[in-house]
């Protein structure tokens, strides 16, 4: 297994288990080494983890700042859509996850 697929991974059990700072820091490795890019896939990168801030600010009562996030969130989201990775299933499932979490 992949370094990528791995923090994948263990972003997905983390945003399950509601430890929304963990997941953050999950794919904070993978996007901060690549940050410099001019990438769709490192920009939904970025949108996953303002998706797991958002989460963890809404469980500290701060929702105004929790929607401003979650709105940097939904400016990235549908790029799952237009990337060439062999991760793409994965950041669906991932998507699929956050959404449950929204509601």
């Amino acid at each position: 297994m992949s370094k990528h697929e791995k923090q994948l991974d263990l972003f997905i059990k983390n945003i399950q288990s509601g430890n929304f700072y963990d997941a953050h820091e999950d794919l904070e490795v993978l996007w901060y080494e690549r940050r410099f890019e001019e990438s769709d896939e490192v920009k939904l990168l970025k949108g996953l983890i303002n998706a797991s801030v958002s989460f963890e600010l809404r469980k500290k009562g701060k929702i105004e700042a929790s929607q401003k996030v979650w709105n940097n969130y939904l400016k990235y989201r549908n790029l799952v859509n237009k990337i060439d990775s062999p991760h793409v299933e994965k950041y669906h499932l991932i998507i699929k996850e956050i959404d449950k979490i929204y509601k």
